[in-house]
């Protein structure tokens, strides 16, 4: 099947750029889409499944990185009888800052491409890339940009090119408990799961309501401390008492000092191999 790709940057020429380099070293991929913007790009690989986006990582609206951290999770929006039709695509970073791009690839869970894209070294991106997706194939797997290793990453990235560097991390989370308000220690939160309007915050003995989104959460928290496992759904890795599979094969979380089991997303099953 001929591979698709989706290729993201503000500025016209650079994607022209990139799409005359790529029919030179990659003829038989297919550009199936041009995006502007990041929210563009999320648009775009929701409506087009690509096996490929090629992101420039600044962009006005939505950074690149932005975009990579929405795109990661876009999996987990099919229904289970679809799940096996798309598993998710390789995220390609198109930069002019190494800084940033070194990092990435250094960790293995993304590629780059610095502008201007020169023949030779996306060549090398070329080979990579088409090794991992040969891999996918043999194994079914989602691609390691679907992953917490990817999100991780994309956190770090981001925290990098806010002005500022990285916002403290949150210590405390003001929530709502019954009628009143309680100030709740982060160290003792459980999990977090999210709906359209709510996010849960559930320690031992209490259950709490508060009004911030997953994806504000994931800036504000410790990636090493709380994993994504779901879209809507954080875990304190210290609460992990064990993870088993249904009858379905879906991995589940148990957590200390609570009853509810947490389901794994098809992202994220990659945090627990062993299982």
């Amino acid at each position: 099947m001929k591979l698709r790709a989706v290729i993201a940057d503000d500025e016209r020429l650079m994607r022209e750029q990139l799409r005359a380099r790529l029919g030179e070293v990659w003829p038989d991929l297919e550009i199936v889409a041009e995006a502007k913007n990041g929210i563009e790009a999320v648009e775009l690989t929701r409506q087009h499944r690509p096996d490929i986006v090629f992101l420039d990582i600044r962009m006005p609206g939505m950074t690149g990185v932005e975009a990579a951290r929405q795109i990661a999770v876009l999996p987990d929006e099919q229904p289970d009888d679809q799940q096996e039709a798309w598993l998710g695509c390789e995220i390609v970073f198109i930069t002019a800052y190494d800084q940033y791009a070194v990092e990435a690839f250094e960790q293995g869970v993304v590629d780059y491409v610095l502008k201007p894209a020169e023949r030779e070294r996306l060549q090398l991106t070329v080979e990579r890339i088409r090794k991992r997706l040969a891999q996918r194939e043999d194994t079914h797997e989602p691609p390691p940009s679907a992953g917490a290793d990817m999100q991780q990453l994309l956190h770090k990235l981001a925290s990098q090119m806010k002005p500022g560097g990285a916002p403290p991390r949150l210590k405390w989370i003001q929530a709502t408990v019954g009628q009143s308000i309680q100030m709740i220690p982060v160290d003792d939160v459980l999990f977090f799961i999210s709906d359209e309007k709510y996010t849960r915050v559930q320690t031992a003995s209490i259950e709490a309501l508060i009004r911030k989104p997953i994806k504000e959460l994931i800036d504000e928290l410790d990636p090493e401390v709380f994993w994504q496992i779901h879209r809507s759904t954080l875990v304190n890795t210290q609460a992990i008492a064990g993870v088993s599979r249904d009858m379905r094969g879906r991995q589940l979380v148990s957590v200390k000092g609570h009853n509810e089991k947490l389901e794994v997303s098809r992202s994220f099953t990659g945090l627990f191999k062993g299982m």
